[in-house]
């Protein structure tokens, strides 16, 4: 079995139909792991999901922001659609209430189960102080708060406060922290602290922020961090990190690596937004 990392979709369901091609995938014999953020900013959200779903096991999903934007939207918290968010035509599908619920129990982490180590597939990032373990029971908790009541979860999600991971925390702060670590973070400090507003490229930050896969202190050193939501970042491929992002939705490309034998593909996008957002 092959198993095949894909990097941010964002809605360019052309881009990943002629990629998914590209690399000889099989449904039946092979596997596709998706950083998250398959939907939004793209023209094709609603084809991307319809497609991603259909593969059934032969997909691995975890949630990215724009994924979890979507279901904000959806389940009726205060959240709205922003100007630039191309999310109307799956609000509006006749199939939208299976393809919400697909969507609402995708993970927010993912590792093979029973592996001891590899492979761990999170959207963003992880802080210094998690193993993998942690990320694990972590994103658990959240995902089962998630399916129990998505309109809480959701109501109480937006904001870039607690800023610092304690295991201490509980509630609300607690599910707010675990999700913008997960599903958003770039940058953060040996502490845990983290800053959602840093965006641009490994260097452009000042001290004491670092990218997170870069903190000597980091846990999860002992394994790969498959992820993507750093499109500044662009891909990057080394022994504890597989980082996927290429900015497909801004022009770049849509990139898929083989996680057996490095293998690379890339589709090139056409600049379906310009940069800027999160």
């Amino acid at each position: 079995m092959a198993r095949i990392a894909i990097g941010d979709v964002q809605g360019c369901g052309e881009e990943l139909r002629a990629l998914v091609k590209r690399t000889g995938f099989s449904p039946d014999r092979d596997q596709l792991w998706f950083v998250g953020d398959l939907v939004n900013r793209g023209p094709r959200s609603l084809d991307v999901l319809r497609y991603v779903r259909s593969l059934g096991d032969a997909a691995v999903v975890v949630l990215g922001n724009h994924d979890l934007h979507l279901l904000a939207v959806a389940y009726g918290s205060h959240r709205k659609l922003r100007d630039d968010d191309t999310l109307d035509a799956v609000l509006q599908a006749a199939d939208r209430g299976p393809l919400l619920d697909w969507l609402l129990h995708r993970p927010l982490a993912w590792q093979e189960r029973g592996a001891a180590q590899g492979e761990l597939m999170v959207h963003a990032g992880l802080v210094p102080q998690w193993r993998a373990a942690d990320v694990l029971r972590l994103a658990r908790e959240v995902e089962r708060e998630l399916q129990r009541d998505p309109e809480g979860v959701f109501a109480a999600m937006s904001g870039n406060r607690p800023d610092r991971w304690d295991d201490a925390l509980e509630g609300a702060d607690r599910r707010r922290v675990v999700i913008n670590v997960l599903t958003r973070m770039r940058f953060c400090q040996p502490d845990g602290t983290i800053d959602l507003k840093l965006k641009g490229r490994p260097g452009s930050q000042r001290a004491p922020w670092q990218p997170w896969f870069d903190v000597a202190s980091r846990a999860s050193r002992d394994l790969r961090v498959v992820c993507g939501h750093w499109s500044t970042l662009g891909l990057l491929a080394r022994a504890d990190v597989l980082a996927l992002d290429t900015g497909c939705v801004w022009g770049g490309g849509l990139t898929a690596v083989s996680l057996e034998d490095g293998r690379r593909w890339q589709e090139p996008c056409r600049k379906h937004q310009a940069p800027g957002g999160d």
